[in-house]
């Protein structure tokens, strides 16, 4: 057998070359899904180079979702990355606790609002911000920032996220997201190729150690929830805040994205990461949380630079954010009633996770104190074997695996949407989930 019949042709001394080859084969499809890689041991032998270098340039595409590995049965090409997204499964004739959507009769009613949108026409060439929303908007972050802020209005925190990282990144550049994470982050970064770092979450937010470890190798941008951390709940607590802004006052270049996407439903203040000395950084709040996921709009705050750079992406005439909509949802943020109805779903999350999480508690199951429209539940048994058994029950809900950017090990967790089922409901969930953990292997 020849050299290229064992290896496809890779080539490389390091482990980014190794994988830029791996993925520069899958591209002219000289590797098709479902193709066995050579074993680490023999592509090293093949290649010269030391195992723990195969070894990482296997890790790099498996965390980019090209690669799958399989145990004994090797490492494949994988397909299309397929990340799970978020929202309900209407086909599904199952109970659904996996959404994470919010609850609709907690949605102002924009009806009112649009009967006081008549203005003007706006036309190619005026500022692609609405002044009455970019007044609002900068009274509403200035606090949670580290110096003036510029504004930028995006359509959603996606848009934003891609945006921000599209500006600064470039393919098979290292980012930094949380793990567990977003899902939408996690699909953001690899469909654009970037080179995903696993930061680790805990009950305090992102860790240093695994902060510094990614600063260590090299990211160029990190994306962070300052609160009720998806899927986890967790919000920075003020001492691990202080201290990842020690950290990074090292490293004052590096784009810091904070996605402050629970904002107004927050009991938690919020923390940012970044001082005054910090050169590139962005605060990002959607409004879709609590005036509907319809209403896809969210305010970026960052330095100059950074919302220089993102405004050329988002110009008159292509594809800046409508007028209609910006003033829709000052018309909404600016309305004492609104405002009133976001505060009573707040405390309804708050209120629908306690009642949930004390349930499962009585019962010997650990779900996290965190924030937000889910629980993080700790099934302490593979949490795909769970799920299984939780349909078998008539519930739809998600495995923790989903949410993994490194997925070195099964999850045990599930992440649970109970804040729309009345007591009776969430006590049968408890009972329900009680029972399939004692019935997965």
């Amino acid at each position: 057998m020849t050299h290229d019949d064992m290896t496809f042709g890779i080539q490389g001394a390091t482990a980014a070359e190794i994988a830029g080859s791996v993925r520069a084969l899958i591209e002219r499809g000289a590797l098709a899904q479902g193709s066995s890689l050579p074993p680490v041991r023999a592509l090293a032998d093949a290649l010269g180079v030391n195992r723990n270098t195969a070894v990482a340039a296997y890790r790099s595409l498996s965390l980019a979702g090209l690669v799958s590995s399989h145990g004994r049965a090797g490492t494949r090409v994988a397909g299309a990355p397929a990340t799970p997204q978020e929202g309900l499964d209407p086909a599904s004739a199952l109970r659904d606790v996996a959404a994470g959507n919010p609850d609709p009769t907690f949605i102002p009613d924009v009806s009112r609002a649009l009967a006081a949108l008549a203005s003007r026409p706006v036309l190619y060439g005026e500022s692609v911000i609405d002044p009455e929303l970019a007044r609002w908007a900068e009274e509403w972050v200035r606090p949670d920032v580290p110096s003036r802020p510029t504004l930028t209005i995006t359509n959603g925190a996606f848009d934003a996220v891609e945006r921000l990282l599209a500006q600064a990144l470039t393919r098979d550049d290292a980012v930094a997201i949380e793990d567990p994470g977003f899902l939408a982050t996690i699909r953001t970064v690899r469909l654009a190729g970037y080179r995903p770092v696993p930061i680790a979450v805990d009950a305090e937010g992102p860790t240093v150690g695994s902060v510094r470890a990614a600063l260590d190798e090299g990211v160029r941008a990190i994306v962070v929830t300052p609160r009720a951390q998806n899927p986890t709940g967790a919000s920075l607590s003020g001492r691990r805040a202080a201290a990842l802004r020690t950290l990074l006052a090292d490293h004052p270049y590096v784009l810091v994205i904070s996605d402050d996407h629970f904002s107004l439903l927050s009991h938690r203040p919020h923390r940012a990461i970044v001082g005054p000395g910090h050169r590139r950084w962005a605060l990002v709040r959607s409004v879709s949380k609590f005036l509907g996921p319809d209403m896809s709009l969210a305010v970026v705050a960052s330095d100059p630079r950074t919302a220089e750079r993102l405004a050329l992406r988002l110009s008159p005439g292509t594809t800046w954010v409508s007028h209609l909509l910006q003033r829709l949802a000052h018309a909404q943020l600016a309305d004492p009633d609104a405002r009133a109805r976001i505060a009573a779903a707040s405390d309804h999350y708050a209120e629908r996770a306690t009642a949930q999480r004390d349930r499962l508690a009585a019962r010997g199951i650990a779900a996290a104190d965190g924030e937000g429209l889910t629980l993080w539940v700790d099934a302490g048994k593979p949490a795909r074997g769970v799920v299984e058994q939780l349909m078998r029950r008539g519930w739809l809900a998600r495995a923790g695996d989903e949410f993994q950017v490194s997925p070195d090990s099964p999850s045990t967790h599930l992440r649970i949407t109970a804040h729309h089922l009345d007591d009776d409901a969430q006590e049968r969930l408890a009972a329900d989930l009680a029972a399939a953990i004692e019935a997965a292997s």
